[in-house]
């Protein structure tokens, strides 16, 4: 069955177009498929989706039927909703997401709370901060949003996540501060690294194996940029590069926070054991799962 504007059980009301398109979406396998449908809808009718539960009973027009069928054609066959849309929320923020750039997740959002709260239990005074692969900008804007003194570069080796990341600084009102760079992780150009380096480093790197790709949801795999996911190699390469030079970016009490996948603390800590002169002081866990997912390093020791 396909929603058009009549059926021989009765019209396409709004209540009716989410209940059957939840029930499709479970079908093929979609994740959370009664929000998924809500968020779509929403998107059809250019509403709130909130605003959907003021109008079950009203038959949507033809032409948003149709904006909406090929919404669902799209999300049946793995589409990210996020893309669909073109938003995602990150730290109470709204995100504009591409398919050039990972959609923000809940995990990341462990890394800028605790970014946060150690600026402000070391009460820095308007911090430099660096976000290396920045994608859609998430980390350095929130970061931004919520240190109204900070300044920040933020980097990418991929013009088109620049261009994402570039709207989002605008949309939040804070481009003034935010400094996008195209480049290669830490090849930075001299100029816009701070004097005596930075504050805080962040960094959300591809750190998915090459051979755990296929482990991915199908969602996630045939549809999000591969260079935001995967090293081609063994998910580590970005943590070697970053252990074997970030220090030289970073002031002497500056901190590095690093996102890390399920299960592999135990191996990232030996990259940055193996190459000496960080060392880790502090490590958070997800809530969902229990993993560790964010870890600090510094140079000299715990911070204040």
């Amino acid at each position: 069955m396909q929603p058009t504007s009549s059926s021989t059980n009765g019209p396409w009301t709004t209540q009716r177009l989410l209940d059957w398109t939840r029930a499709h979406l479970a079908a093929k396998g979609v994740a959370e498929p009664r929000l998924a449908a809500e968020v779509l809808l929403a998107k059809a009718l250019g509403c709130r989706r909130i605003e959907l539960y003021a109008r079950f009973d009203r038959l949507p027009a033809a032409e948003q039927l149709d904006v909406f069928r090929e919404l669902v054609k799209r999300a049946a066959q793995h589409t990210p909703i996020s893309y669909l849309v073109g938003t995602k929320e990150f730290y109470s923020l709204q995100f504009a997401v591409t398919p050039a750039v990972l959609i923000p997740r809940p995990e990341t959002e462990l890394l800028v709370q605790q970014a946060i709260e150690t600026v402000r239990t070391a009460k820095l005074a308007a911090p430099h901060i660096l976000d290396l692969c920045t994608g859609s900008g998430c980390i350095a804007i929130a970061l931004l949003k919520y240190l109204p003194d900070a300044r920040a570069v933020a980097t990418d080796i991929s013009a088109e996540a620049l261009s994402v990341a570039a709207r989002n600084a605008e949309a939040h009102g804070i481009a003034d501060r935010m400094r996008l760079i195209e480049a290669d992780c830490l090849d930075l150009p001299a100029d816009c690294v701070p004097a005596g380096g930075f504050d805080i480093i962040a960094c959300n790197p591809p750190y998915i194996g090459r051979d755990e790709l296929a482990e991915l949801d199908a969602n996630v795999r045939d549809h999000e940029p591969r260079m935001a996911l995967t090293d081609d190699a063994d998910g580590l390469s970005f943590y070697r590069v970053l252990a074997g030079g970030v220090s030289t970016l970073m002031r002497a009490d500056g901190r590095l926070f690093i996102e890390i996948a399920d299960e592999r603390a135990h191996a990232v800590r030996a990259v940055f054991a193996a190459a000496g002169g960080l060392a880790e002081d502090g490590a958070w866990r997800d809530a969902v799962a229990g993993h560790e997912r964010v870890l600090r390093f510094g140079r000299s020791g715990p911070a204040a």
